[in-house]
């Protein structure tokens, strides 16, 4: 490295985004701004009809409600500057602001993560505990299991940012991505940064091997149960676990690809990242919407009765 460098702090990065192809830009632009606006749409009307319908006030759809706030949150922070680097021609981003990006990323994956364990909580008490599902999993508990999911959100943040910072940046600021993560901007230190790394996949990759592997036990222990005693609301049950056996594995698969081994560059790692920072936060509402009657129903109740109201209202508007 030059040695004038060395003197020279980074106050800015600069994001080579996901391609460089000024055609193929346009078409993923229109792409991603339609996945962003499906998935603020999908999860708002989730939490919408959560909060609207009486019949919905349960710990499983208070958790659902719960997921749906954090996935709009999570693709909040890294969509924007996907859809404005396709557009501009060069995407530059402040050193405090990269920093700022994955503490928020890092804070809201680590919570739906976390999240993800109290899901399954909710499952094997309801399969297993039926008649005291709604004493086990009471509203306190319910917001116990959210409040820890934040802190552990929290706590993973703080440590792989507090990692992050105590290193030297003083020459290199292109990152080879559309967002700032910490894979791409650890390769940019001016230090060693081989025992940080180490440290960091056990906190990040180490981390999502290990909840991944509870939580696939704890779902074929649920579907056991499924198939073997229960006789009433067997698809519905097989039908609730299935669709976040599918959230899981769109989630952990992808991150771990990125987080569980140390930070060298590959092809697919920008596909990866695509898939758990924007696209798996909208596919989270139609996996469990289409899966779910109830929630289906419920969305037609809520569109009826917005339809319904309006149309007193136009009428009231003509009387008058």
């Amino acid at each position: 490295m030059d040695p004038q460098n060395l003197t020279t702090t980074v106050t800015e990065f600069v994001l080579l985004g996901l391609t460089q192809n000024h055609q193929l830009k346009y078409f993923l632009f229109i792409f991603f701004l339609i996945v962003y606006i499906a998935t603020w749409l999908g999860n708002f009307i989730i939490i919408i009809t959560v909060i609207a319908d009486h019949r919905l006030h349960t710990p499983m759809y208070f958790l659902l409600a719960n997921l749906a706030f954090m996935d709009v949150s999570e693709s909040s922070v890294n969509a924007p500057n996907l859809l404005s680097g396709l557009l501009s021609k060069r995407k530059t981003v402040s050193f405090n602001e990269c920093i700022l990006q994955m503490f928020f990323f890092h804070l809201i994956g680590g919570a739906i993560v976390f999240f993800l364990v109290g899901m399954a909580i909710d499952r094997y008490v309801a399969i297993y505990k039926p008649l005291r599902y709604l004493t086990i999993l009471n509203r306190g508990v319910c917001m116990g299991l959210v409040a820890l999911s934040w802190l552990g959100g929290l706590a993973h943040s703080a440590v792989q940012i507090g990692l992050l910072i105590q290193l030297p940046f003083c020459g290199p600021n292109i990152l080879d991505n559309f967002y700032c993560d910490i894979p791409q901007v650890i390769k940019l230190a001016c230090a060693d940064t081989h025992v940080v790394e180490l440290q960091m996949v056990f906190n990040g990759g180490v981390l999502l091997i290990i909840l991944l592997i509870c939580l696939l036990i704890s779902y074929a222990i649920i579907l056991v149960k499924i198939r073997t005693h229960v006789t009433e609301g067997k698809h519905k049950a097989l039908s609730t676990c299935g669709a976040q056996i599918i959230v899981v594995c769109l989630l952990f698969i992808p991150s771990i690809f990125i987080y569980a081994r140390p930070f060298k560059k590959f092809t697919l790692d920008k596909v990866a990242s695509i898939f758990f920072t924007v696209i798996t936060q909208m596919l989270n509402p139609i996996i469990y919407t289409l899966r779910n009657t109830e929630m289906k129903k419920a969305i037609r109740r809520l569109m009826n009765r917005i339809l319904f109201s309006g149309r007193e209202l136009k009428e009231s508007f003509v009387f008058e």
